[in-house]
């Protein structure tokens, strides 16, 4: 069978979603380049054109992730603040659940890798300020300071999102409340107006 002539932008993708398939299903180390090319269909020397090693292909990937997470995060006015943390959370810890391996992998195998961390810090950056844009934040000062917490609670969220993929000890509902609530309390405090009045201390 004659092998299916791509553009670089349509092989690229093609790669990037064997590679998502790959590294998913089984740990970072096990994957490997020659798996890859084989999946995908391709020459050794092709990935390599497009891939100088599994580091950069998972780079790549992991970038797109990030950049489809961010777009989950949207900031809509018609919507409660609670609303848009609860469709962004649910779309990552969606992912994170379907993609246990891949994360861990970026957030622990690769947790000394400057890259790969790069990567993880611009999408929580971006995040933040998204969430700031949603919130009735009133003055520069005021602006810092739920900088602040939100940069934290990030941190947070993502440590306790790794725990779960490790043991999962409450369901996603749960885990995503847990979270919810936790910036809620945190930010009350610093706003004029309650970032989440539909949000009572009984949920």
């Amino acid at each position: 069978m004659p092998r299916q002539r791509l553009t670089p932008e349509q092989r690229r993708a093609q790669l990037l979603d064997v590679a998502a398939t790959l590294f998913a299903a089984q740990p970072y180390e096990d994957v490997t380049m020659e798996e890859i090319a084989e999946r995908a269909g391709v020459s050794r020397a092709l990935l390599y054109r497009h891939f100088p090693g599994k580091r950069e292909l998972f780079a790549a990937l992991y970038a797109q992730v990030a950049g489809q997470l961010l777009a989950s995060t949207r900031v809509d006015p018609a919507e409660t603040f609670t609303e848009q943390l609860t469709e962004g959370l649910d779309a990552h810890i969606g992912y994170f659940a379907a993609n246990r391996h891949t994360v861990l992998a970026a957030n622990r195998f690769l947790a000394g890798d400057r890259l790969i961390q790069t990567i993880i810090t611009d999408e929580l950056d971006a995040l933040r300020e998204k969430l700031l844009g949603a919130l009735p934040v009133t003055d520069a000062r005021n602006r810092t300071a739920v900088s602040g917490v939100l940069k934290s609670w990030l941190v947070f969220v993502q440590v306790l999102c790794l725990d779960w993929l490790v043991e999962e000890t409450c369901t996603r509902e749960e885990l995503r409340d847990v979270c919810i609530g936790a910036v809620v309390g945190a930010l009350r405090p610093l706003l004029d107006e309650d970032p989440a009045p539909e949000w009572g201390a009984g949920r």
